[in-house]
């Protein structure tokens, strides 16, 4: 058995497309797809060999830790400080002829807290791919997607979508196309170097509850808001829009779509947009953006500019000079990555 094992895996931001990829929502709109690209920010997940049975689990960017003697006393715990450890864990090695000593499993992220780029999904993609090691489990790609969104639901207590998990397993540029027949996730084939030089990246500072927003969208469409139903039709027209004009480099369409998708998602649901993130948007748009949307469900959280690329390294000056923290927008072409050492 490996002494140490590192899992890597990519956030992301999406385009178009969000919300609809939570069951059953895409069911009731035809050919439903979400496009997103992963992004170099990463998260990383380290299994390293213990020479006692002592379990710890320990966080680095929230700094928080749990420590149990051994798998017994791990075995009859009942919450965590760090749950995502914990109930990964939990299922790994509760599975037949898992390994019995002790062990240290510590993550990390480069996504700020709450930021709407999926850095839990991609830190739940980064866990699932080192424990499937740790414990000698192949995993397909998918088997990973699903039990880590399963156990992200268990852990956030409300319904999770898919399209997250995607960017962290493959990488590049995609669409995560939602079917009756299942999901599955098709390669935008762009060069990254073009999304690179467009899109700007800015953390307003403000955490998001992505699980919040998107429960709350998610019962008035469920419930019959005729008003929410008629704005996911349009926003499941806009993302196919989204993934034919991306797949041509038609950046004057991006831009119209990412406009329009930002105009109707606000008016989802209260709290989607916020006076910073409003004033973010109007110093991007003053100083050469020219479209621009929240990440994730909003309330918070990141948004992402599309400027031509003579502008953007002006939009990005005015964003921290509004005190927005501008993050590495490039595309990761890398999926997830397990070393083992």
């Amino acid at each position: 058995m490996s002494k140490r094992i590192t899992a890597t895996a990519s956030c992301r931001v999406d385009l178009a497309g969000g919300t609809l990829d939570l069951w059953p929502l895409y069911l009731f709109h035809e050919g439903a797809v979400t496009v997103n690209f992963a992004l170099t920010v990463l998260t990383r997940a380290t299994i390293t060999a213990n020479s006692s049975k002592e379990i710890v689990f320990r966080s680095v960017d929230t700094a928080r830790e749990d420590r149990f003697d051994d798998f017994a006393a791990f075995k009859k715990a009942k919450s965590f400080r760090h749950p995502l450890a914990g109930f990964l864990t939990r299922y790994f090695l509760s599975q037949p002829d898992a390994p019995t000593g002790g062990f240290t499993l510590e993550t990390d992220s480069e996504s700020p807290a709450g930021a709407g780029i999926s850095g839990s999904s991609a830190l739940m993609i980064a866990t699932t791919a080192a424990l499937a090691r740790y414990c000698d489990n192949p995993m397909s790609k998918e088997a990973m997607r699903v039990l880590a969104q399963n156990v992200e639901a268990q852990l956030i207590r409300v319904p999770t979508g898919c399209q997250d998990y995607y960017p962290a397993l493959y990488g590049g540029v995609g669409a995560v196309r939602l079917l009756a027949s299942g999901v599955d996730r098709v390669a935008i084939d762009i060069p990254s170097s073009e999304l690179d030089k467009r899109f700007v990246l800015a953390y307003t500072g403000v955490p998001r509850q992505s699980g919040i927003n998107n429960w709350e969208v998610f019962k008035a469409h469920i419930n019959g808001n005729k008003r929410v139903q008629k704005n996911f039709a349009e926003i499941a027209d806009i993302a196919k829009s989204m993934h034919c004009a991306l797949s041509g480099q038609e950046w004057d369409k991006v831009t119209a779509l990412l406009q329009r998708e930002w105009k109707l998602r606000k008016t989802n649901a209260p709290g989607i947009t916020t006076p910073k993130i409003e004033k973010l948007v109007d110093v991007a748009m003053k100083s050469g953006a020219r479209a621009a949307k929240v990440c994730g469900a909003g309330g918070g959280g990141c948004l992402v500019f599309l400027a031509d690329p003579d502008a953007k390294l002006r939009v990005q000056q005015k964003l921290r000079d509004a005190r927005a923290q501008v993050l590495d927008c490039r595309v990761s072409r890398r999926g997830v990555r397990v070393i083992a050492e």
